[in-house]
């Protein structure tokens, strides 16, 4: 992972209240005061249509996919504009292919979309799907390496499991599934904009992620990155906005078989969501000033005193693990009173599997930290 530094407290710059100890990131961003600001005044404007031209119908969209991209090292022709996971893998699934006997890899427990939509795929191509699951004691990284060979069609895989933090390495199972011929499509939902992520030295297939966790951004608004052999292929929909010339709005009945150039071919036709792609901008411009690597240097040591308070507790933290995320295992007969006992604390997180899932950002100050510990310690199930 990149090195970076520790950035100083921003809690002032988030719409989030001072007796708030908000922890769950993973699910829903916290909302930056200058998203806010930008919802406000792009819900005004767009109140007052007439002030809308023709070419607001592209500009900010263009700006967003570009501030996308430089986030993860691609370039803008590269990324398609798409609404949510979903929709992203389901296009990376209807533009790559199988044989049958071979096999789509996931992980045990993966985030339902990508497991719905590769049963789809299998149930098209003959492949089956293959679940990866872990032995006691071993990673994420070595299950899926130890199942990845020459039967492999497609290996679909997070940056860090969604429940709970733990981290999958990616260059090797990269290079693994390069070696083996294999697609690679990951979901990068709970870690573009917290991690590093470099698609040059990944060589993917398609990476996609939603924009309202780690990217701060609003609801409805997703990216998806597309490799330049796949970026020929068909789309989910058949819209005038991606099509070229589509700016010359006199012209648009004079039909086009021909797409604008790159990944754009798979954008959602409502990309342009005037009301919301100026919050996902100022989102991604925050995250640009503060850099990847830095939010992850930032939010390490904050998931990492939490985890050791939490083992201190006689509790179990997966490991390894992303910086910014984190899971207390707690058991299933204590863990709704121990969720009680921290909403009662007015502290705020997210129970996914066996685990208490915790992922703070940079508006988490010492102060949460104490309010979840207190919390964590002062319920009589830790003990």
């Amino acid at each position: 992972m990149a090195h970076g530094i520790v950035l100083p407290s921003a809690r002032h710059l988030f719409h989030v209240p001072e007796e708030v100890a908000y922890f769950n990131t993973a699910s829903l961003a916290p909302t930056l005061n200058g998203v806010l600001a930008a919802g406000q005044e792009s819900l005004k404007r767009r109140a007052e249509p007439w002030t809308i031209t023709a070419s607001d119908w592209f500009t900010a969209a263009e700006q967003r996919r570009s501030l996308f991209a430089r986030l993860i090292g691609a370039e803008a022709d590269d990324v398609a504009l798409v609404s949510a996971t979903s929709y992203g893998i389901a296009t990376a699934a209807a533009n790559l292919d199988g044989l049958p006997g071979q096999r789509v890899l996931v992980l045990a427990e993966e985030y339902p979309s990508a497991v719905y939509t590769w049963r789809r795929f299998a149930a098209r191509t003959g492949t089956t799907v293959h679940t990866v699951h872990r032995k006691p004691g071993q990673t994420w990284t070595d299950a899926v390496l130890n199942d990845l060979d020459e039967t492999v069609a497609v290996v679909s895989v997070p940056q860090v499991h969604w429940t709970d933090g733990t981290l999958v390495d990616l260059p090797p199972i990269a290079q693994a599934a390069h070696d083996a011929g294999a697609a690679l499509v990951i979901d990068a939902s709970q870690s573009a904009g917290a991690m590093p992520l470099d698609v040059a030295e990944l060589r993917p297939d398609f990476v996609v992620t939603v924009g309202y966790k780690w990217l701060l951004g609003p609801f409805g608004l997703g990216y998806l990155y597309v490799a330049r052999a796949h970026q020929d292929g068909r789309p989910l929909e058949e819209n005038w906005i991606v099509r070229e010339d589509a700016q010359d709005f006199a012209r648009l009945v004079e039909y086009r078989d021909t797409y604008q150039h790159g990944a754009r071919r798979f954008d959602m036709g409502q990309r342009t969501a005037f009301e919301l792609t100026p919050m996902a901008i100022a989102a991604l411009e925050q995250l640009a000033d503060w850099t990847v690597p830095n939010i992850a240097a930032t939010l390490n040591p904050i998931t990492g005193r939490i985890a050791d308070a939490a083992r201190d507790l006689g509790l179990n933290v997966p490991e390894p693990r992303g910086p910014h995320m984190l899971g207390i295992e707690v058991p299933e007969h204590r863990r709704a009173r121990l969720l009680n006992t921290l909403n009662e604390a007015d502290v705020h997180l997210g129970a996914r599997g066996a685990v208490l899932r915790i992922s703070p950002h940079l508006h988490t100050t010492d102060r949460d930290i104490e309010q979840l510990l207190n919390a964590l310690e002062a319920d009589p199930t830790h003990a």
